[in-house]
């Protein structure tokens, strides 16, 4: 039997091996053989990492030989040996997992360096200095990714030989100086590890292995798996790539590049060089970087050269690439190469002019863009007309506004955030242990670092606002503050970036709407030929209903009427009506309610005329109309106490006896729905009459009208019977008294598994279904879900007994199966029943994906969520469309 192959040679893979290789290797092999200059290494699987686990975090059996004989191949390649002090062969070491993650373990370079190759370094190379200043990186790198020394320490040696020293830069120092720095190194090792540090280049390379595989399972891994719902059973893989150097003089130089910009998705090389410095320089903000144009000035033939590399490299991907480089002695090598991630902004121009230039079709175009990304062009940026207290400047890194309490940890910027709080991470710099913070954060704001440093890359990809190298703020991270000039800004201050200009700007900004760009509303347009589901609004005013159907929505599927009785100049009437003796008394509430009924439905049908509007008639229980019973009965303590008027008392005590007779153990189970309706039938009837009165002015002013007439929260066929009849007269006396012919339709909201379950006999009687899954989902799990998403919701998720939010993502498995057998059994009845989904569900991708799957006719989400809708509706017609045929 064949024992299972761990490495690869970067020549031995391909692209398409990037589950097995990682996204870094397949992309190294895939380089190496379309002759791209590409410094040779190998690649050890994810299969290898994945057995890692299983045996306990032990290397796999056949795994180290395996490595001897890659190891061998690669010296006999180069003419080096691990460890020989006149040619030593030295590497990087990469984790590279299946989807790019800045959670995994940082890169060790220089590995196979020792007290004795460094010499060797050094003679060979003639730079001295050089060579020591590798010895000191690799033992920084090992000491903190593989022995798990806090980056500081080795950091404070650093700084205090730059200021012993009155230097600024890293590059500055002598041979002399990194030999003494080497000196604290290792001391530091030794104080922290117990051991000294390893001389032995394959104990390095082993240790470096390990750490990569454990890198799996760290907690800013697994966090940062957790937002982007990335599988924990990929693993990742290990890249081993024989090292090329940058920093060996101003000839030399290392960098990152994009094939176009990564923030407004402009045709442009777009990234930053060091001269004289090696990778980790550029993206930790070590110094701050060249702009690549200006490679072109400084080597020109390297610059040519990149350039055509880049071209290729996008028409080869067919994508936007991200790149790494280095130049040693004038000569490019290619380091890696990525899909670049992007901001949805540039997501969407990207992918339309590649369907212009070419190079991409439509369909390749919609599944290009993130649908959850779309959040960022939907929402506010800072108004152009504010007057604006900027007090400094940095690097646009990734665009957006925010405003928020400063706050100088990650720790701190989570625990605010779960208290509610908008907070803005400072820091000098952002570390991928910051990750949780970052998540936590409105944006970002680093002192140091360019436009592809740490902090800008993860934040373009969450689609926060940052903004980078901002040197005009000096961060005081002990005492909790920052200065500007003369200006402190301490902890808890509210400031304001905007990513898109890179200002930092004091106090709260005021915002503007979003307006659309002309490639997102073409991409939506392809979006829009593609799909199969209609994509409706949740509104309930006619400032909503005008701004879904702005944003493309092609009707309302849910109005909710108990929304127009909460303003304040109704809330009396109605607890008028709820308190009212009798039926007479309840009529006369009722009237007063009417006119203001049909006037909120007058301006919802008129704003979206010609389209279908879906009204759901009252739903809430209706003690969430009265005063607390708690605080009224403070209050008449407090009137006792004071001798408050015997009128007043005697009224305050009433209104208490009549909350108490409300009050009930679950309300959400409780008087509410339809059963409101068939115990008090007028409330129904007074707002059918409303949604009919408004109806027939309308049809009177020669508007094509829609009105659907949802009863809510159905269990039974008899019931639906029962209200339908209710509604349908009222329709008939509107029409006589009017003299106005007018359509419209009843059906129901399916929201109680009973319902689902009697989908066939409950279809007779209705003429469409709406599926309100956020109930829908509480009574199918049994979950409450202010208790589950306050109480146990997250532990569910951490233990992966849940693999999302159920009230976030619908719940396919159990919710799914409901919808489905409803969907099956009430088309057997009606083939042409018009079902679709009106909880927020109707939004979020994956969700409208299983709608698609299951044949609803439309999904219908809050109006900023109707572009991501329309989107999502066409990736999945894009996606299921071979399961379809």
């Amino acid at each position: 039997m064949a024992t299972q192959k761990y490495v690869y040679a970067f020549s031995e893979g391909r692209a398409d091996m990037k589950s097995l290789l990682g996204g870094k290797g397949a992309n190294l092999a895939e380089m190496t053989n379309i002759g791209l200059p590409v410094p040779p290494g190998f690649t050890i699987t994810t299969e290898a990492c994945k057995e890692f686990y299983i045996a306990g975090r032990k290397f796999p059996e056949g795994l180290e030989q395996e490595l001897e004989t890659k190891v061998d191949w690669l010296e006999q390649t180069l003419n080096k040996k691990f460890g020989d002090p006149n040619g030593p062969l030295l590497v990087s070491v990469r984790s590279g997992a299946v989807i790019s993650m800045p959670g995994m373990m940082d890169t060790v370079l220089n590995l196979g360096l020792n007290d004795q190759t460094v010499i060797g370094l050094a003679t060979s190379s003639g730079n001295a200095r050089w060579a020591y200043d590798c010895y000191r990186r690799f033992i920084q790198m090992f000491g903190n990714v593989v022995l798990d020394i806090e980056h500081h320490k080795f950091e404070g040696i650093l700084e205090e030989q730059k200021h012993k020293r009155n230097v600024q830069f890293d590059n500055q120092l002598t041979s002399e100086d990194w030999q003494e720095v080497i000196g604290k190194y290792k001391a530091i090792v030794q104080k922290e590890t117990g051991r000294e540090f390893p001389q032995d280049p394959k104990e390095q390379l082993h240790k470096a292995i390990f750490a990569v595989f454990n890198s799996w399972e760290n907690d800013r891994a697994i966090v940062y798996r957790k937002i982007h719902k990335i599988s924990d059973d990929l693993g990742t893989a290990v890249n081993v790539q024989a090292m090329v150097f940058g920093n060996m003089g101003d000839d030399c130089g290392t960098g990152v590049a994009f094939t176009r910009n990564p923030s407004t998705g402009e045709k442009l090389l777009y990234g930053e060089f060091l001269t004289n410095a090696q990778g980790e320089d550029v993206v930790a903000g070590i110094r701050t970087p060249q702009p690549i144009a200006k490679l072109a000035d400084e080597m020109p033939d390297v610059y040519q050269q990149f350039a055509r590399t880049c071209t290729l490299l996008e028409n080869h991907y067919k994508d936007m690439q991200d790149i790494e480089f280095t130049i040693e002695r004038n000569k490019l090598w290619m380091l890696q190469t990525r899909n670049g991630k992007r901001t949805a902004q540039a997501a969407i121009r990207i992918a339309v002019e590649m369907v212009e230039e070419g190079i991409i079709d439509k369909e390749m175009a919609i599944n290009r863009v993130d649908p959850n990304q779309l959040d960022q062009l939907l929402h506010r940026r800072i108004d152009p007309n504010a007057k604006l207290e900027v007090v400094a400047k940095g690097l646009p890194a990734s665009p957006g506004s925010a405003s928020g309490a400063v706050v100088f940890n990650a720790d701190l910027a989570e625990k605010l955030n779960k208290q509610g709080q908008k907070v803005i991470l400072v820091g000098t710099e952002t570390t991928p242990d910051d990750i949780h913070g970052m998540v936590a954060a409105q944006g970002i704001l680093t002192s140091r670092g360019g436009m592809t440093s740490h902090a800008a890359v993860v934040a373009r990809g969450m689609g926060k606002p940052c903004v980078c190298g901002c040197e005009a703020i000096r961060i005081d991270s002990e005492n909790k503050q920052f200065f500007v000039g003369n200006i402190t800004v301490k902890n808890g201050d509210i400031v304001s970036i905007d990513g898109s200009t890179g200002d930092v700007i004091l106090g709260e900004v005021p915002m503007i709407e979003p307006d659309l760009s002309a490639e997102f509303l073409k991409l939506l347009q392809w979006a829009d030929n593609i799909r199969t589901l209609e994509v409706r609004a949740n509104a309930d005013t006619p400032e909503d209903a005008a701004k879904a159907r702005e944003f493309g929505a092609q009707g309302i599927g849910l109005t909710r009427t108990e929304h127009m009785f909460m303003a304040l100049d109704r809330l009396p009437i109605v607890q008028e009506m709820i308190l009212a003796n009798d039926i007479e008394e309840r009529a006369a509430a009722l009237a007063k309610l009417l006119p203001m009924q049909e006037g909120d439905f007058y301006g919802i049908l008129k704003a979206m005329e010609g389209l279908p509007v879906c009204i759901r008639l009252l739903d809430p229980p209706l003690h969430e109309f009265l005063p607390n019973a708690e605080e009224l009965a403070v209050e008449i303590t407090q009137l006792k106490l004071t001798n408050g008027e015997p009128a007043k008392i005697q009224q305050k005590e009433d209104l208490l006896r009549k909350v108490r007779s409300l009050s009930e153990f679950n309300p959400m189970l409780g008087h509410r729905g339809c059963r409101l309706g068939i115990t008090w039938p007028e409330v129904y009837a007074m707002q059918a009459r409303a949604i009919f009165q408004a109806t027939a002015r309308l049809v009177k002013e020669d508007c094509k009208i829609d009105p659907e007439v949802e009863i809510p929260l159905v269990i039974e066929l008899k019931e639906l019977a029962y209200l339908r009849k209710l509604v349908e007269d009222v329709a008939e006396e509107v029409k006589k008294e009017t003299g106005v012919d007018f359509h419209y339709s009843v059906g129901t909201m399916i929201e109680i598994p009973r319902a689902a379950l009697l989908a066939d006999e409950i279809a007779s009687q209705a003429e469409f279904f709406s599926f309100g899954t956020n109930d829908l989902t509480q009574t199918t799990l049994g979950f409450s879900r202010d208790d589950a998403e306050g109480k146990f919701m997250q532990p569910y998720i951490e233990k992966k007994i849940l693999n999302d939010n159920p009230f976030i993502v619908l719940d396919r498995k159990g919710v799914g199966k409901l919808m489905q057998w409803t969907v099956e059994n009430a088309r057997r009845v009606k083939p042409d029943l018009l079902i679709g989904i009106c909880g927020e569900h109707g939004g979020e991708p994956s969700s409208v994906e299983f709608c698609h799957m299951i044949g609803l006719n439309y999904v219908s989400c809050s109006p900023y969520r109707v572009p991501i809708a329309r989107l999502a509706a066409a990736q999945a017609a894009v996606i299921n469309k071979d399961q379809s045929k």
